[in-house]
């Protein structure tokens, strides 16, 4: 998925006008995509809480909510980098917000049925649109200025997608959560429990018709300008050569930690409303832990600016084998305490993630040289660790019978982490 500039001395009005560089509206347009699939990703973790309860399920089962989502990335990452290598940017853009859609109206047939595995079926769809569109926005990125400021760009758009993290559960927590809150389906039966199905599910759908509604006008709005950009796509090779880089121990390594980066961050995202919910930590009731849920997402808001500047002072593997280190004491107070401190400590994770996903992705693609397109797509494919980690977790949880327990999972992937943070604290010789 290699994208060739064509700007020559004699043309580079002209070429910086075609490749973006004054194209303002399209840098908002990528912007906007790592806010709308930051935001929808979040989501699940107020969906889980009310799935569990509706459909009256274990922790694991609930977590094929994750499952369902993030298996998408495991099966689309290289092919949507195919699609992009066939139709360019733009026009793939469009296709992965089209499919989008389709997964959010997909809700509609999963209400109509108050069926659980209707529900996982449109996540999945869904989640195979935020594939496409996440394989788009990355690259997307360099293009649309000059390369010498491609990485503040970079930082900008993630700040925008932790944005989007952080506002959208707590729309979502009123919306889902919020409605049928004094209401539990373990005490209902029969033509009562059908009914409440029911009318909870339709609490979820219209949330999804909105974002379905809002996907389709910027879908719309995409496809006019799908000829804005001069692409020139490499397609030599068979994209399925990207996995040969796996003989590299250094970017191997790095996919394995972005597998359980997002394994673990997902998992305890998924968690948090249920496990505040225990009496022996906040013992909030479904809504109010809801509302918690923004201020996870936020601290890797809050920590994508500090640790934007920190990183200019200090090694990134140190910096990541150093928040690494620190989720895991964080882990360990929350599962040692109660009340206030255990919940906050949980919480306060949020920030400890904020830099490990760009930091491992550039650790771990140092030194590919012209093969880092390929190395990209192969990094987005470990994504479906949020797939894998979760519902391991979630089993873990109803083995023991305690979340604080099923915390050792996330603080087994973070300690890999660390270890790699070590592994490649030094620069890798650049190799063609």
């Amino acid at each position: 998925m290699r994208l060739m500039h064509v700007n020559t001395t004699n043309a580079a009005a002209a070429g910086d006008a075609q490749h973006g560089y004054d194209a303002p509206d399209l840098r908002v347009f990528v912007f906007a995509l790592f806010f709308i699939f930051g935001g929808i990703t979040s989501l699940n973790d107020i969906i889980i809480p009310k799935l569990k309860e509706l459909f009256t399920l274990d922790h694991a089962t609930a977590m094929l909510v994750q499952t369902a989502f993030f298996l998408a990335y495991a099966l689309f990452s290289l092919p949507a980098a195919a699609i992009v290598r066939r139709f360019g940017y733009m026009r793939t853009a469009s296709i992965g917000l089209v499919t989008m859609t389709a997964g959010c109206l997909l809700f509609i047939p999963a209400s109509a049925n108050a069926a659980f595995g209707m529900f996982l079926f449109a996540l999945f769809v869904l989640g195979a649109g935020i594939t496409i569109v996440q394989v788009v926005a990355n690259p997307l990125i360099s293009l649309l200025g000059k390369p010498q400021t491609a990485s503040s760009r970079l930082t900008f758009a993630q700040a925008f997608n932790s944005l989007g993290t952080t506002l959208f559960p707590l729309a979502g927590s009123a919306l889902i959560l919020g409605g049928l809150a004094n209401v539990s389906a373990a005490t209902l039966t029969g033509a009562a429990l059908d009914a409440y199905r029911a009318e909870s599910s339709r609490t979820i759908v219209h949330t999804y018709l909105g974002l379905a509604v809002a996907l389709l006008v910027i879908a719309a709005v995409v496809w006019t300008r799908r000829n804005r950009l001069q692409e020139e796509q490499d397609h030599e090779g068979s994209i399925l050569r990207a996995f040969t880089l796996l003989a590299r121990p250094r970017f191997a390594v790095g996919v394995l930690c972005i597998f359980l980066y997002v394994g673990a961050e997902v998992s305890i995202g998924s968690l948090i409303v249920n496990y505040l919910m225990q009496p022996s930590v906040m013992g909030l009731a479904d809504k109010a832990a809801g509302d918690h849920v923004p201020f996870y997402w936020g601290g890797a808001l809050l920590g994508r600016f500090v640790g934007a500047w920190v990183l200019t002072k200090v090694s990134p593997g140190k910096v990541l084998a150093t928040v690494a280190i620190g989720a895991i004491v964080l882990i360990a107070i929350s599962a040692n305490t109660a009340g206030f401190v255990s919940g906050w400590s949980l919480l306060a994770i949020g920030l400890m993630n904020a830099i490990m996903f760009p930091t491992i992705f550039s650790l771990a693609s140092e030194g590919l040289g012209k093969r880092a397109a390929e190395g990209s797509g192969v990094i987005a494919t470990a994504i479906v660790g949020g797939a894998v980690v979760p519902y391991m977790t979630g089993a873990l949880a109803d083995a023991t019978h305690s979340l604080q327990l099923a915390l050792v999972l996330p603080a087994a992937c973070y300690a890999v982490i660390a270890g790699y943070g070590v592994f490649a604290r030094k620069s890798a010789v650049a190799v063609g």
